[in-house]
């Protein structure tokens, strides 16, 4: 199963738009499962983040990085955009 339209040029779309593509044409079981497992790490997180007493300093780091790390929040997202599509591509192979 090949879930790559040989004419997509990865080289000029965003992480994001390659996720989208690739989740609409894999396996929507593994899609699925994937989401789930990005949302069990950031609900762990959260609680994390609970427990140590840190959510005042996480909104204002989260506020800073939208106002002037733009880039930096930018390259993470992406990176999750990335990983996520990774995952799902390695099991539909």
């Amino acid at each position: 199963m090949n879930i790559f339209n040989e004419e997509d040029d990865f080289l000029v779309t965003t992480p994001k738009e390659n996720y989208f593509s690739i989740s609409r044409h894999a396996n929507e079981n593994i899609v699925e499962m994937e989401f789930e497992k990005m949302l069990e790490r950031l609900a762990a997180a959260e609680k994390l983040i609970e427990e140590k007493g840190l959510e005042d300093e996480f909104e204002l780091t989260l506020s800073h990085m939208r106002a002037i790390g733009k880039m930096e929040l930018e390259d993470r997202v992406n990176g999750l955009f990335l990983e996520l599509a990774g995952n799902i591509v390695t099991q539909c192979e």
